[in-house]
């Protein structure tokens, strides 16, 4: 099967040698993503609900650029620096997913790669034929 790899261009791919997503056959795995913008800078300040908004969407556009939606999303992965403000990751998340449903985990880590980052989201899908 075909390999293809995405590359959001983030300063980390090169350093820490990584895709963005990777495409093999009909399933794309998306890498841990967070709220920061092509430039680097941080969306959503302080809001773990408005940084888990950007999350879901910059998903989306690298899952549209491999031929799949949110749609196709089967596994969704949650990590958080703050387990109590749950409501505020799962608000976002459901407002993308509550119709699809897919398999997730909310986890509580230490730290992200970086302070201000209050959530990381990886995501599997599987391109189903339409």
């Amino acid at each position: 099967m075909e390999r293809i790899n995405f590359s959001s261009g983030a300063k980390w791919e090169e350093i820490v040698g990584y895709s963005r997503a990777v495409k093999v056959g009909n399933t794309v795995e998306v890498t841990g993503t967070v709220a920061v913008d092509e430039k680097s800078n941080l969306v959503g300040g302080d809001s773990a609900y408005e940084q888990t908004r950007y999350v879901i969407q910059k998903i989306e556009t690298v899952l549209a650029r491999a031929g799949a939606s949110l749609k196709d999303v089967v596994r969704t992965r949650i990590f958080v620096t703050d387990i109590s403000r749950w409501e505020e990751y799962g608000k976002a998340h459901g407002e993308f997913f509550r119709e699809i449903r897919p398999c997730t985990t909310m986890v509580e880590i230490s730290k992200l790669i970086a302070p201000e980052y209050l959530v990381e989201i990886e995501a599997t899908a599987i391109i189903t034929p339409a």
